[in-house]
């Protein structure tokens, strides 16, 4: 099946799928540095649904781990500041909760799997007891039940010899399997909302589509909404219903992924497809490639961040940034020139 076939399917179920159980509108995050106040993150907004998956698209340094770490309240130090926004959980704006009270709802009903499972899993600390952790805390059960719930959860999540690896520490697992631990400790308490933070990145092929597959599989029984935050357009033709695109801590458009993958509205969505590699009969053509680079947050224009690199920019884009524009029901973009894309 082709990228966009399996995009077109997976984008079905999203028109069924309620009330958002997730809305962002208007984040910001302000970097302070010396002398400079950094706008790492400006308006970002998106919504999720019960049951579905969002696909968080774009460049390393785009804001989607920063984004992911915003919306779960993990991001703020002496340096960093979520300044403006809202992050609406079934109507609770995380961003105003007491930190006791985030505290509370962080990790029973949103909950993170973590980019790389090796810097999130504790190395001194066994496998079982890193599951029970959240079973105990957020649900009060009791320590036999909690020991036998992460038991149940590690062969929910695909690990054979379940009881054995429970006692095993971090390092004696493969990548995969680690990951598949991060993945039983974020499904613990059952969320409402998962955000999966590039959760195949370093693992091989087969390992991917497997974990694809389990959180495909998990979402399905329970009904949770998934944030999945990804570089790769083609795990979001797979797995996602809709996808937002960022660039340079912005938003820049979304869509159904079946409307983004028949026509991308943003010259830089257009670039990022086809920069994906195709298997062809014939000779196959270079690669097609963005010119130049994301810009630095100190070097970040007046106008549109992406006018520098867009064969279509123009003096009004370089002068004036543009807004997220509703064009459809489902679809917005950012760009004064969408309708030439």
């Amino acid at each position: 099946m082709s990228l966009l076939a399996d995009a077109v399917a997976r984008a079905a179920p999203a028109q069924a799928a309620g009330a958002p159980v997730l809305r962002v509108e208007g984040l910001g995050v302000r970097i302070r540095t010396g002398r400079h106040a950094l706008r790492a993150l400006d308006d970002v907004g998106f919504s999720l649904r019960r049951a579905e998956t969002l696909g968080l698209v774009g460049e390393s340094g785009s804001g989607k781990t920063l984004t992911a770490l915003a919306l779960m309240r993990l991001v703020e130090t002496s340096a960093i500041e979520i300044d403006r926004g809202q992050v609406a959980l079934d109507g609770v704006d995380l961003l105003g909760l007491p930190e006791r009270a985030m505290e509370d709802l962080r990790g029973r009903r949103i909950s993170m799997i973590f980019q790389e499972p090796m810097t999130a899993l504790n190395p001194v600390i066994s496998i079982g007891r890193q599951i029970e952790e959240p079973l105990r805390r957020h649900l009060g059960t009791g320590r036999r039940a909690a020991r036998d719930a992460a038991v149940a959860l590690l062969d929910q999540v695909g690990i054979r010899d379940a009881a054995r690896i429970a006692r095993c520490h971090p390092h004696e697992l493969s990548g995969g399997m680690r990951q598949r631990v991060t993945i039983a400790i974020a499904i613990a308490c059952r969320p409402d909302v998962l955000v999966a933070d590039e959760p195949t990145t370093a693992l091989d092929v087969t390992v991917q589509a497997q974990i694809l597959g389990l959180l495909r599989d998990l979402q399905a029984e329970m009904g949770m909404a998934m944030l999945l935050i990804t570089h790769d357009l083609g795990v979001v033709a797979e797995t996602a219903h809709r996808v937002a695109v960022m660039y340079a801590g912005r938003v820049v458009e979304t869509a159904p992924v079946g409307a983004l993958f028949r026509r991308p509205r943003h010259p830089y969505t257009r670039g990022l497809l086809r920069s994906i590699p195709r298997i062809a009969r014939e000779r196959p053509a270079a690669l097609a490639e963005i010119p130049g680079t994301v810009p630095g947050l100190l070097a970040l224009p007046e106008g549109c961040a992406f006018a520098a690199r867009c064969e279509l920019a123009t003096a009004h884009c370089v002068a004036e940034r543009p807004a997220l524009e509703r064009i459809g029901p489902e679809q917005a973009v950012a760009c004064w020139r969408h309708q030439h894309v």
